[in-house]
């Protein structure tokens, strides 16, 4: 079997963090990728042949995959790129889930594989996907679908399932409203749930991710050359022909599609007991080794935050935030409930004479600046006495001028976007 990640999406709702970079590239927790995440359930579940298909800003994801996973010589594990390529087959880029996967087949089938487990870039969640194919292989299914149990007011965005007592999938309907998403309702006792549980959560939602047998997809991706996606028109067709069958999964799990989703995602990791727990020996999560210093902390009120590696920190005050790699805090600043991502190197003492001679701010936090409720990409120079605090509630604006966007409420300062002295947001 193999696995592929589907890596090629533009991720425009998490704009301006997808502005130079492919959304499973986006930094989490202060030293991941999004993209980290399926890869390392895969090799913490024995999947260890994996394709990452890329498409949109795709150099800092290629960069990154092919800087942290290398196996052994003697393991026919891998992790390559498989990059959108037009050829006289297919003179298009991808144009969807489905369309991806089934113009990257010819590389797939040389491998001669029996089964492929398809994933998504940009999930957050801890999976055995062994217990995933066990319940594939058990069923003898032809397509078999993750699922979570949700309570009404989430599931009415994302596509739903309706499954038999057995877990075979029924019905599929992609962000049904009203009288239809009541009509998709399932018992969930059937599934494991408790009665209080089920009643609670009564509708099943695709994660998005699937185990095919793989000549059934080589039939469904032939059948429509005019299917592009998987939620939509895929499983739906597989649905009607095929065992198509259901795999319950309850656990965390969130779909980081918007900027409030990514923003409460990578705080609620401050939590005494987060929801997502990087501490975990028997299932790490891995990333790209960078051998730097430990951070220097010196005279700082911290509460409740992570701060990563490489960090220079002096006179501070951090609440509920979390700090990333070779982050410069300077005396008097003030985060709270921020996502500063930190930056990819340090500044020598020349560059730092130099932009202070220009009057140019630093990378990192300026001396005496507030930041609230904010996220602040890698490399951002956000001067001195600057408040970015969003006082008055803004929802949506964009002033690329001043350095800042607002979306969903929160302030987003852009990858290498430089935010001058005294500025208020």
């Amino acid at each position: 079997m193999l696995a592929v990640v589907l890596g090629g999406g533009a991720g425009t709702r998490l704009f301006p963090l997808t502005h130079q970079r492919s959304k499973p590239a986006v930094p989490l927790g202060g030293k991941y990728r999004l993209v980290d995440i399926p890869i390392s359930n895969c090799i913490n579940s024995d999947v260890t042949q994996i394709f990452v298909l890329t498409q949109y800003n795709s150099a800092s994801l290629n960069r990154h995959i092919s800087r942290t996973y290398r196996f052994s010589g003697f393991s026919d594990g891998f992790v390559e790129i498989l990059a959108a390529e037009q050829t006289p087959d297919s003179p298009q880029w991808f144009q969807g889930t489905a369309d991806a996967v089934r113009q990257v087949l010819p590389h797939i089938h040389d491998w001669g594989i029996d089964t492929l487990l398809i994933l998504s870039g940009d999930h957050l969640y801890r999976m055995d996907y062994r217990k995933f194919l066990a319940r594939h292989y058990e069923t003898q299914a032809d397509v078999t679908v993750s699922v979570v149990p949700f309570v009404r007011e989430q599931a009415e965005e994302f596509g739903l399932l309706k499954a038999d007592p057995t877990g075979h999938i029924l019905e599929f309907r992609e962000k049904p409203k009203g009288e239809a998403l009541e009509e998709m309702r399932v018992d969930t006792t059937a599934f494991g749930l408790s009665p209080e549980e089920a009643a609670r959560r009564p509708f099943l939602a695709s994660m998005g991710i699937y185990v095919f047998n793989y000549e059934r997809l080589r039939e469904l991706l032939a059948a429509n050359p005019t299917w592009l996606d998987f939620g939509r028109e895929i499983i739906p067709a597989a649905i009607k022909d095929y065992n198509v069958q259901s795999y319950l999964f309850d656990d965390y799990w969130e779909d980081i599609g918007t900027i409030s989703a990514f923003h409460s995602a990578n705080l609620d990791m401050t939590s005494l007991l987060p929801q997502f727990n990087f501490f975990d020996t028997e299932a790490p999560i891995y990333t790209r080794p960078r051998y730097l210093p430990p951070s220097k902390v010196h005279h700082c009120e911290i509460v409740d935050s992570i701060i990563g590696d490489g960090s220079i920190i002096n006179r501070a005050r951090l609440v509920r935030s979390v700090v990333g790699l070779r982050a410069r805090i300077e005396p008097g600043a003030h985060i709270e409930n921020t996502y500063l991502m930190g930056a990819d190197y340090y500044q020598s003492i020349e560059e730092l004479r130099a932009d202070a001679a220009a009057g140019l701010p630093l990378i990192g936090i300026g001396r005496d600046t507030v930041v609230r409720h904010a996220i602040v990409d890698k490399n951002a120079r956000i001067g001195a006495n600057v408040r970015l605090t969003n006082e008055a509630g803004v929802k949506h604006l964009d002033n690329e001028e001043a350095g800042y966007y607002i979306r969903e409420g929160i302030i987003i300062v852009p990858k290498n976007a430089t935010v001058k002295d005294g500025t208020v947001a």
